[in-house]
């Protein structure tokens, strides 16, 4: 089955969106994507493919997962979406297990933001949250993002604690990729309770980066977006994955 899911995978592969990709995801040398490979392969296609292999062994997953191919891992991660999903309770635990023991290949923002509500929030929903303390503080920029995204899935049932607690935690954090996670979760919990983010933002808006600022306020009016940023500090942008094209 690996091999055929590999195949079905480079049936959609095209060179030219792989040499958009590779320039998109930051793969040269000192970049925080450096030296993956991409095949070209657009996320509906990964999704397409992710469907027809859906009863995928974890072993052939996890193979998947351990890729140099950046679709490869992305794949891999959406069929363990769906096994999680799915699972019983032992084999959700299985499946969260396997996903934090392989962090090291969940190594760029689109892996994580499509999989960490799914597995790691959706797992931590009724348990204990200690595990997103340990990532939030890791070395790794990739586990940190794991932290602050996971929480995405307590922000959709407007629990709002633990992705504040965390966003408190990356305050400092010296990556934009981070500044733009946090501000993003502190965007979606001003969507579902305006006064909890501006409680936030009140007591750190002057200390925040400024790209996780811009990225919190951005659906306020003008006028008070314009408040918050002149007691801000620093600067940032955003960028759109070109996978997403039909």
């Amino acid at each position: 089955m690996l091999q055929k899911a590999r195949d079905a995978l480079r049936g959609f592969a095209s060179e030219a969106d792989a040499v958009i990709l590779q320039r998109f995801f930051k793969t040269g040398p000192g970049e925080y994507g450096e030296g993956d490979r991409f095949l070209g392969v657009r996320v509906p296609a990964t999704r397409k493919v992710a469907r027809m292999f859906r009863a995928m062994p974890l072993a052939d997953a996890q193979a998947l997962l351990t890729s140099e191919i950046h679709e490869e891992r992305l794949l891999a991660l959406l069929i363990l979406i769906g096994r999680y999903q799915r699972g019983t309770a032992d084999q959700k635990r299985g499946i969260f297990d396997l996903y934090l023991a392989n962090t090291r290949h969940i190594n760029n923002w689109d892996l994580v933001d499509v999989s960490a509500e799914h597995v790691v929030g959706a797992h931590l929903w009724d348990k204990s949250r200690a595990p997103l303390s340990n990532l939030a503080r890791s070395a790794d920029i990739w586990e940190r993002r794991i932290a602050v995204m996971a929480t995405f899935h307590f922000i959709k049932k407007n629990q709002f604690d633990e992705t504040l607690r965390i966003a408190e935690l990356l305050l400092s954090d010296s990556h934009d990729l981070i500044h733009k996670a946090v501000g993003w979760m502190l965007r979606e919990i001003g969507k579902r309770d305006l006064d909890a983010e501006e409680d936030f933002l009140r007591r750190h808006h002057q200390h925040m980066p400024r790209t996780m600022l811009r990225y919190a306020i951005e659906k306020f009016p003008e006028d008070k977006r314009r408040r918050y940023l002149l007691k801000g500090r620093g600067n940032g942008g955003r960028a759109t994955d070109p996978r997403s094209r039909e």
